[in-house]
């Protein structure tokens, strides 16, 4: 299975990359033509982001001619399926050295920023920083809880912000990730966390998201707006 799509994403590909010599009769009007690029974007993204930057355009452009023109292939299927293994081996074996990297990567940072003032460190692995004081209730794994956050890598690359949309959100404590699960029931109402929050503790090797690597260290600005009864944040919900 892996191999048809990765023959697919190359063909796609293929396409848009062999179209790049005529680039001035390429035209982006109609809703086809449009999703025609997004499609061809959207895969040579993805194959750009699994190492495969030496693809031959013009053998993919030729494949996808002979196949049209239901020509006889130039290559035999166990050829075929030996070169889609190879490419297979290769991505898998980068992803794998990527991903060792960052876990690396990860935990150096967290040694390193253990040691700053106003870190703490819990037995889990958890960093965080109050940055705001206050006497409000704390949650319960039960409760409904309102924040306001921003979600950042360690370099500062912000992936997801409540604050950027302009409008907090409400989400149960125990129905996030362990790190958030942890760190929510450490806040009283009305105060503000940095939290670093190791790999194990968000999603480890398994990535939500292109914009989160595999194995990455999160770091959350939160804001605990406030705790809603669970019973009625239910029934606010229901349609």
């Amino acid at each position: 299975m892996r191999q048809h799509r990765l023959a697919a994403a190359i063909a796609l590909v293929g396409l848009v990359l062999a179209g790049c010599d005529k680039q001035a009769s390429v035209e982006l009007k109609t809703p086809a033509q449009k999703a025609s690029y997004g499609i061809g974007l959207n895969m040579g993204k993805s194959l750009a982001q699994e190492g495969m930057d030496d693809l031959d355009s013009k053998a993919v452009a030729q494949g996808i001619e002979d196949a049209i023109g239901k020509k006889e292939q130039k290559l035999k299927d166990e050829e075929l399926a030996e070169a889609f293994a190879f490419l297979q081996k290769r991505a898998e074996e980068r992803m794998t050295k990527l991903n060792e990297e960052s876990a690396a990567a990860g935990k150096k940072f967290l040694a390193e920023n253990g040691k700053r003032e106003g870190v703490v460190t819990t037995a889990s692995g958890l960093q965080y920083e109050v940055e705001k004081k206050a006497d409000g209730a704390q949650p319960k794994p039960t409760d409904v809880v309102t924040v306001h956050y921003e979600g950042k890598l360690t370099d500062g690359k912000v992936f997801d912000s409540s604050v950027e949309r302009g409008s907090p959100i409400d989400l149960p404590v125990s129905g996030v990730i362990p790190g958030w699960v942890e760190g929510l029931q450490l806040m009283h109402v009305g105060e503000k966390y940095k939290f670093y929050i190791p790999s194990e503790l968000a999603y480890g090797d398994q990535s939500p998201s292109p914009a989160i690597p595999a194995n990455s260290v999160l770091v959350f600005n939160i804001e605990l707006i406030g705790i809603k009864d669970p019973a009625k944040a239910e029934a606010a919900q229901q349609p």
